[in-house]
This record gives C-alpha cells, sequence and structure tokens, in this order.
C-alpha cells in the first residue's frame, strides 16, 4: 500500500509499506477520502526529524475490503465510516464496531463521521432545547458545524462570532442570526445591562482553541447558563474567568474519550447527513491528492478567507 508519513517539521513523504492485514475485530478498508484535522497540525509543526516517522489522518472514508474473524457483519463492499488511524494512506484497519454505513446518495467526502460525531457528542450535554438563545464563538469548520447542528434544534436566537467577514457570512447562509466581530459584540451579548430580560446566550459553544475566543465565549454566558469549551486547546494556559463562577455558568468539556458515546453520536449525525439536516457541502472548500497533505496543512495554518476544510482523496 501507499501511505504518507511525517519525517520533519512541515514534510511528509509517501512510502510504500505492507498491506496492513485486519485482526478478528478489525475491518481493512480501501481508503477513499481522510479529512485533514485541526488535532494534527501540532505534530505537523512540530515533528522531529530525527525520530521515527508519524503517521497522520484520523477522519476516514472507505470501502471495506476484508473483515478479521469476528467482524463478519461487514461485508466487503460496505463502504463505512468511522474511527480509525494513519488514514493518509491507500489501506487501513478500523475496529468493526467502530464504523457505521455511509448514508445511501451521499458522496464519501461529505460524509465523514468522526469530526461531525464530535460536534454533536459535544452538543448533546448542553441540554439545548428549541427557544434558547444560542452563540457559537469561533467560526471555522468547527464552529460552522455547530451553527448547522444547533440551528435544528430551532433555538430562539442564534449568534455567531468570529472576527474573519468570510466566516461570519458563511454562518449566516448556514442559519445564524446575527453575526459579530468579538470587538463589535454589542454590550448587551457580553454584560449584565440591568434589564428585567437578559439578552446574553443561555448556551454558548466555544469553537477558537484559543484563550482570547474563551474569554469571549465567558463573557457572553448568562448567569446559570452553559458554556461549552469545543475548541482544541492545545496550546497557552486557557484559563477560565472567574466570573463565571460567580455566575454560576455550567462548564462543559466538549471533549469526549469514551467511543461508544461518539459512535452513537456519529450513528446520530450520519443520520442528520442522510435527511439532508447536515451537510459538508459548504465545509469541504479543498480537496487533495496524497502527495498535498503539506499544502492542506498550510492552508490550514494560513486560515484564509476561502478556506473551511480540506480533505485527502485517495
Amino acid at each position: 500500500m501507499k501511505i504518507s508519513q511525517l519525517i520533519g517539521p512541515r514534510t511528509s513523504e509517501i512510502v510504500t509499506a505492507d498491506d496492513p492485514v485486519p485482526a478478528d475485530h478489525q475491518v481493512l478498508v480501501d481508503v477513499l477520502v481522510c479529512g485533514v484535522c485541526t488535532s494534527d497540525i501540532g505534530p505537523w509543526l512540530t515533528h522531529d526529524g530525527t525520530g521515527a516517522p508519524v503517521r497522520l489522518g484520523h477522519e476516514i472514508v472507505g470501502r471495506v475490503a476484508a473483515t478479521g474473524r469476528n467482524a463478519g457483519r461487514w461485508l466487503p463492499g460496505d463502504l463505512v465510516t468511522g474511527l480509525g488511524g494513519d488514514g493518509f494512506a491507500s489501506l487501513a484497519v478500523m475496529d468493526a464496531d467502530a464504523v457505521l454505513p455511509v448514508p445511501e446518495g451521499i458522496e464519501p467526502a461529505l460524509a465523514i463521521g468522526e469530526p461531525v460525531a464530535d460536534l454533536e457528542e459535544a452538543l448533546s450535554r448542553t441540554g439545548i432545547r428549541a427557544g434558547d438563545r444560542v452563540a457559537v464563538v469561533g467560526l471555522g469548520f468547527m464552529g460552522l458545524g455547530l451553527v448547522q447542528l444547533a440551528r435544528r434544534h430551532a433555538p430562539g436566537l442564534l449568534i455567531g462570532v468570529d472576527p474573519d467577514p468570510a466566516r461570519r457570512r458563511r454562518a449566516l447562509a448556514l442559519g445564524a442570526d446575527l453575526v459579530f466581530a468579538p470587538d463589535e459584540l454589542p454590550e448587551e451579548y457580553r454584560t449584565d445591562t440591568g434589564r428585567a430580560t437578559d439578552a446574553r446566550p443561555g448556551i454558548v459553544l466555544e469553537a477558537t482553541g484559543a484563550t482570547g475566543g474563551l474569554k469571549t465565549a465567558g463573557s457572553m454566558v448568562r448567569p446559570f447558563g452553559t458554556l461549552c469549551v469545543v475548541g482544541y486547546h492545545h496550546t497557552g494556559d486557557a484559563m477560565m474567568d472567574m466570573d463565571l463562577w460567580y455566575k454560576a455558568v455550567t462548564v462543559v468539556n466538549g471533549f469526549c474519550p469514551d467511543r461508544r458515546r461518539l459512535v452513537e453520536a456519529m450513528r446520530q449525525a450520519l443520520g442528520l447527513i442522510a435527511d439532508r439536516r447536515f451537510s459538508y457541502q459548504p465545509l469541504v472548500t479543498h480537496r487533495f491528492g496524497l502527495d498535498g497533505i503539506d499544502e492542506a496543512f498550510g492552508l490550514m495554518e494560513e486560515a484564509g478567507p476561502d478556506f473551511v476544510k480540506g480533505v485527502v482523496l485517495l
């Protein structure tokens, strides 16, 4: 098989390797698509070339090529997506209980299960209900996905916050009611104005992965509201404003370490994709071959106005 691996900072190479063999509870898939994820950009930026190569890619869609002895419920030819690894390759093995069928009629590049499962699982722990005032802070790939997922719950008001005008326009197109740059956020949505009705959102979804975004999100949530930290906070202290304590805010850690919960959230999310209630179409803006992975991560790092999400096609 062909597989891409990191051999130094910002440097990948394609090598030939032995085909993987599925264990008893695994399936072997011909990889069709693998998403390029923000959580992998750290290794791409900093990998020490004197160490062993690192293989990335975990947002896999593929067609079952073979099954382990105890994975017979899957058949060769089945189109699946799920939780995996080493996905920037022509072949990959995945646990049989961590994959689900791709909905019929959906292009593989628009049916990546893992990212939307992460978002859906995090959102499910916020207690979101119809009529709630909701804000999404950070309107990159994750934030725009959250806008779509939150919209289906019929919020009374859905606010998007991001410094990039292009991202704000995308959020409006995907169902946000109002959008603002952080430094233009009206006072009524971030402080107690003393009015009888508090205009601040009851649920704030932080999707920036940056301390500044976390601070903005914390300022917006009203007393007894919920702040869900969905962004990847890989750098900085990510310190919480103690005003959240005085406001009795519930803080939800959007990360989920339980694969069973993620697979169930993926089942829900793929159903939304099948019903056309969630779509990757406006989110997947760039497609690359296996030899374009460094370019994909470079565009992610630049975060230009035309970039939302890149996928690798095989």
